[in-house]
């Protein structure tokens, strides 16, 4: 009883330590998709600031965020 215990109690140090590590990676790269998002959003702002049109940098927007954020405002949307 006493080894199944022990047994037991391995197990979950080893498991929380998985999970931690786990955890760790994904906070990562969210990190990471986030500044990306961040950095799309930059590019944006600067694209409208120019004497480009609203529909080109949308455009650009939207490609610089595929597979980064949902929809098409590169998972943020605000009015106007």
């Amino acid at each position: 009883m006493k080894k199944y215990a022990m047994f037991l109690a391995a197990a979950a140090l080893l498991s929380t330590a998985a999970l931690a590590q786990h955890a760790d990676k994904e906070r990562k790269e969210d990190a990471a998709r986030h500044r990306a998002i961040a950095a799309a959003h930059e590019n944006a702002a600067r694209c409208l600031e120019s004497a480009k049109s609203e529909d080109v940098c949308l455009k650009e927007l939207q490609t610089a965020c595929k597979g980064l954020a949902i929809g098409k405002y590169c998972g943020m949307k605000h009015s106007h």
